[in-house]
């Protein structure tokens, strides 16, 4: 299968895709990325050490472009999925919330009013609804994932404005995801933007920690390979900046509206303050903007 090829029905691209269980959760063996790398398989219910993946290193200072000041240091740009890498005016959480709801209201037996207040209650408390829900509940995060991502992604399209500067990026581009690898696989696939991209961190390889959670990013650092100092955390939740800061990452609040976006907003835990993600790409400093 080409870079160009589509997402096979359950995963991504020329990635080998294997159910673990008959409702949908993959088993993403290969990213077709610009540098090959294999994800750790994500396990049902998985406990233990973490199989970290042989991701490529940063090629050397001399091979590197150059990013004008203040962005000349970073070699890894790392970047949130939901609402950051696509708009929330997709509204595509609105489908992942009508499937939370649900799945809560099976879970606990209630009504759609009383699920959706457990459902942000633990979204606020405790970083995700998962989170909550395996707490309280005891619920297997697998069986969540599968459920909740379990949706169509026709909201989404192709962004050539969004691929062209992230193309202009030097060093590597990075996901770090509160999502599994599966569906970030086919948000990026939809977005056009899938090739682009080198390395990922999902919620498996966490073992199901959430962000802002600063376990979830030592993790995150660990399993990339990056080095904080020379790093771009770009999110659309205020509140997950915080942790990224204080390990010396250089942050990008993408205020773009998005449900809680502003909670626990940190002035000065924000570097950059941008609202719309494209726009920000294209007015870094040239060459790698177009202003």
């Amino acid at each position: 299968m080409r870079l160009t090829d589509p997402p096979c029905a359950a995963g991504m691209g020329r990635g080998t895709v294997r159910k673990a269980d008959g409702r949908g959760a993959g088993d993403v063996a290969h990213w077709p990325l610009r540098q090959r790398f294999a994800l750790p398989p994500p396990h049902r219910y998985a406990t233990g050490r973490i199989d970290h993946c042989n991701l490529p290193p940063c090629p050397p200072a001399f091979m590197r472009r150059r990013m004008p000041a203040p962005l000349d240091h970073i070699d890894s740009w790392i970047f949130d999925l939901d609402n950051t890498l696509y708009a929330p005016s997709a509204r595509l959480f609105d489908l992942i919330d009508e499937r939370m709801g649900a799945f809560i209201m099976r879970l606990l037996n209630v009504d759609a009013a009383e699920a959706r207040r457990v459902q942000k209650q633990y979204f606020h408390d405790h970083g995700t609804t998962m989170a909550g829900l395996m707490r309280h509940h005891g619920v297997h995060p697998e069986d969540f994932l599968v459920d909740v991502h379990d949706i169509a992604l026709d909201r989404l399209s192709v962004d050539a404005r969004l691929r062209a500067g992230l193309e202009r990026l030097p060093g590597r581009k990075l996901i770090f995801t509160n999502a599994d690898a599966d569906y970030a696989g086919r948000v990026l696939h939809a977005r056009g933007i899938a090739d682009l991209f080198d390395g990922i961190c999902d919620i498996r390889v966490t073992r199901y920690t959430p962000k802002p959670d600063p376990e979830a990013y030592a993790m995150m650092i660990t399993h990339l390979g990056i080095d904080p100092a020379k790093s771009v955390f770009v999110e659309d939740m205020a509140r997950n900046l915080t942790p990224a800061k204080a390990l010396g990452m250089t942050t990008v609040w993408l205020d773009n509206g998005s449900e809680s976006g502003h909670r626990d907003h940190l002035p000065e835990h924000v570097d950059f303050h941008a609202t719309d993600i494209a726009d920000w790409l294209d007015n870094l400093p040239l060459p790698w903007g177009i202003s």
